[in-house]
This record gives C-alpha cells, sequence and structure tokens, in this order.
C-alpha cells in the first residue's frame, strides 16, 4: 500500500473519530471501509504518534479509542463496567472526590480498577480518588466545606442531644472515659482497615502476575475474598485467603460455590497450608462424582 493511501486512511480514521466520538476499532473500519484487524494496525501506529488516545476499559475484548478533547465522553461507555466498578463509578461521579481510608474494601478495589475514571490523589499523607473531569485544585475546597459541615452537624447533635444544664453535670472522669473508649475503637478500626488494604493489594498483585484480570467482587469477608477474573481467555473464580492456615471446611465452602456457580476455581492462600487441606484438594481434583447407594 502506497505511503500516500496509509496517510489518507489515518486521516480518514481521525476524522471519524472527531465525527462519531469514541469508538470501537469495528466501528472505525466499517465506517473508514477496511477490515477490523487493519482499523486496529492503524489505530495503533496514531496511538503511538500520539494523535488518538486509548481507554483503559474495554468493551468485549477492544479498548475505545479517542482524541484528546473527547476524554469526558468515555462516560457513556460506563454501562460496560462490572457491577460493583459501575457501582464505583457512580459514586465517584455523584461526589467527585473520595478520600480512599472512608470506602468500603470492595469499592477500594473497584476504584483501583477504573483507571480512566478515577484518578489517583494525595493530599496532606490522605489518598483521595478525582472524578476524571474534576479539577484536582478543588479538592482543597470540596474538604473545606466537608469539615465545615461535620463541625456544624456535630454541634448540633451535641446541643439536641445534651442541653447545656444537662452538660454541665456531666461528670469529667466519664467524659475522658467515653473519649479514650472512642479512641481505642477508632484505632482499632483504623488497624483493621489497613490490614484489608494490604491483603487486598498482595491478591491484586498476585493475579497480575499470574496474568489474571479482575472481573467482578463475588463476595468479601475479613481476610476472605471470592474474586471472578479472567485466565487465559476463560472465567474462573479465585477464593483468596489471608489468615493463617485454611481449614477442608472453606476448601468444601469452595468447591461449593464454584459448583453453584458452575465455574472452575482457584484457591489462593497467605498462609501455611495444611497437610490434610493439601490432601483433601488433591483427593477431589479429579472426581467426577460420589454417590450413595
Amino acid at each position: 500500500m502506497p505511503t500516500q493511501d496509509t496517510s489518507e486512511i489515518k486521516n480518514k480514521i481521525i476524522s471519524i473519530i472527531k465525527q462519531k466520538g469514541p469508538s470501537l476499532p469495528i466501528s472505525i473500519g466499517k465506517e473508514a471501509g477496511i477490515n477490523s484487524l487493519f482499523a486496529s494496525a492503524f489505530l495503533s501506529e496514531l496511538l503511538s504518534e500520539k494523535k488518538v488516545r486509548m481507554s483503559n476499559m474495554k468493551v468485549g475484548s477492544s479498548s475505545i479509542f479517542f482524541l484528546s478533547e473527547q476524554e469526558p465522553l468515555l462516560a457513556n461507555f460506563s454501562n460496560f463496567l462490572k457491577s460493583k466498578e459501575r457501582e464505583a463509578f457512580m459514586i465517584l461521579k455523584d461526589n467527585r472526590f473520595l478520600k480512599d481510608s472512608e470506602q468500603e474494601p470492595a469499592i477500594r478495589v473497584a476504584l483501583r480498577e477504573i483507571k480512566d475514571f478515577a484518578v489517583p490523589l494525595n493530599m496532606d499523607g490522605e489518598n483521595y480518588w478525582r472524578y476524571f473531569t474534576a479539577k484536582e485544585e478543588d479538592l482543597k475546597k470540596v474538604s473545606e466545606v466537608k469539615i465545615h459541615e461535620k463541625e456544624e452537624e456535630k454541634k448540633k447533635i451535641e446541643a439536641k442531644e445534651y442541653p447545656k444544664e444537662v452538660q454541665e453535670k456531666i461528670p469529667r472522669k466519664e467524659t475522658t472515659r467515653k473519649s479514650a473508649a472512642k479512641k481505642k475503637t477508632t484505632s482499632k478500626n483504623s488497624r483493621s482497615s489497613a490490614q484489608n488494604e494490604k491483603f487486598l493489594e498482595k491478591i491484586r498483585e498476585i493475579l497480575k502476575n499470574s496474568y489474571m484480570e479482575i472481573l467482578g467482587i463475588e463476595s468479601m469477608g475479613k481476610n476472605e475474598l471470592v474474586l471472578k477474573v479472567r485466565k487465559n481467555l476463560n472465567e474462573i473464580l479465585v477464593f483468596a485467603y489471608g489468615k493463617k492456615r485454611i481449614t477442608e471446611k472453606e476448601i468444601i465452602k469452595a468447591g461449593k460455590k464454584a459448583k453453584e456457580m458452575n465455574m472452575n476455581y482457584s484457591i489462593i492462600s497467605l498462609g501455611k497450608l495444611p497437610k490434610k487441606v493439601i490432601d483433601l484438594a488433591e483427593a477431589i481434583r479429579g472426581m467426577i462424582s460420589i454417590e450413595e447407594k
């Protein structure tokens, strides 16, 4: 194909994206009169030339291609996100900024997956997520407003629950005791949250190194995570455990869950596997059925 023709096709592709907005290679190929394989090749060249951009999210197995000024239009494809990722997207879109430590674990995982829409940033040592069209400098304004609102709400609650006369009669010792208990609870929750975060990050890293893509979160508990992942083009369940030891009961429970969903499954343990658990897993590996006569 002559160089001129190649240049013309590239220009045509850019014009199509400019007119249609963010698009998939198959749609671009149809408009340009070429098959999707050639369209993908030309898009790769345009991407390397920084004339187009490519989304992190995929629709099926294809990324979305767009021009820089069209980035806000990517939100139109949010309905293709997995359920938990879509939930995280909507929460972030509504709030514009989210403090990472204040989100439930499943949402924190999902925010890390929607890279097109959730931009990480740090302020005063705290990790936040910015909705991709929100301005970074607005975070400080939002934080100041929220702090002010919380302080006002706290004053209203205290005034409502404890009239001035009652407040004056409350022994200072009792107040100090409650304050100490509250600090202890807060400290415990912070440690628990940090442990959960460490567990989640460890599992994400293991899956990434094993070339597994997280598709969704089925369930989550303390030191326990059930994920739907893609491995070698197949969808499987991954049961991850963060405790020191797992039991036969958990192996059986995982097997039942996978059978209910008619899916193959893998188990990841961050702790030591007892020999009887390994023996059980080996024993049932090739079993077709078990019957009672």
